[in-house]
C-alpha cells in the first residue's frame, strides 16, 4: 500500500481538549466528561461527553427510535437483524448469481455422474404412491387428465351396479377411489 492504513474505529473527537480534563457537556456541570454519548440517530459517531450521573440521565431519555412511525421502526429492526446486509429467500438462485447445473452441462466423459440430484434418477414415488399406480395399473410420468381418464374406465367396469352387487367389485370400487385420490393430491402437491 501507499501509507494508508484502514481504520477500524470512529475518528478522534477533534473538538475536544487535549488536556487531562474534558467537562461535562450538562448545562452548569463542572465534573469531569469521561462517557460519551451519541448526539442524535443520524450522527452516531458525533457524541457529547458526560459525567457519571448525567450519562446515566441521557441514557434514561435516549429513544433511538423517537419520531419514527412503527412501519419505519419495523423496517429498521429487520435491516438490523442481517447486520444491515442484502437477503433473499432460502431456496432461490443463491442471490441472483448463476450456479452450476449439472443437468445443463454435457458430460462427454462422465466426470458429474455421481453429482447429479434426484430430478436426474428416476423418480421413486412414496409407497402409498406406488400402490396406487399399481392399483390403477398406470406409471410416471403421469398427467391428471391421463389419471381422470383411468379412473373413468375403473369406475365404470368396477361399480357395484354393473357388476350385480358383487361384493369382490364393491370393495375393489373403494380401493380404487382411495387411490385416485392418493394420485391426485401427488400431482396437485
Amino acid at each position: 500500500m501507499t501509507g494508508q492504513t484502514r481504520k477500524f474505529w470512529p475518528p478522534r473527537d477533534k473538538t475536544a481538549p487535549q488536556g487531562d480534563f474534558r467537562p461535562c457537556d450538562h448545562p452548569g456541570c463542572t465534573q469531569c466528561g469521561e462517557y460519551r454519548a451519541p448526539k442524535s440517530r443520524d450522527a452516531l459517531t458525533d457524541y457529547y461527553w458526560f459525567c457519571l450521573e448525567h450519562v446515566r440521565q441521557y441514557n434514561l431519555a435516549w429513544d433511538y427510535y423517537a419520531g419514527l412511525r412503527p412501519e419505519e421502526i419495523e423496517r429498521m429492526v429487520r435491516y438490523d437483524t442481517t447486520w444491515q446486509r442484502p437477503t433473499w429467500p432460502l431456496g432461490t438462485m443463491s442471490g441472483g448469481r448463476w450456479r452450476l447445473d449439472p443437468e445443463r452441462v454435457k458430460d462427454g466423459f462422465g466426470f458429474f455422474e455421481d453429482d447429479l440430484g434426484p430430478a436426474a434418477k428416476e423418480r421413486r414415488p412414496p409407497p402409498a404412491e406406488e400402490q396406487a399406480l399399481a392399483l390403477m395399473d398406470l406409471h410416471y410420468p403421469l398427467t391428471v387428465e391421463a389419471l381422470k381418464a383411468r379412473y373413468k374406465d375403473l369406475c365404470k367396469q368396477h361399480h357395484p351396479d354393473a357388476n350385480n352387487g358383487d361384493k369382490a367389485a364393491e370393495e375393489r370400487f373403494k380401493q380404487i377411489g382411495q387411490a385416485y385420490q392418493i394420485l391426485l393430491d401427488a400431482l396437485a402437491g
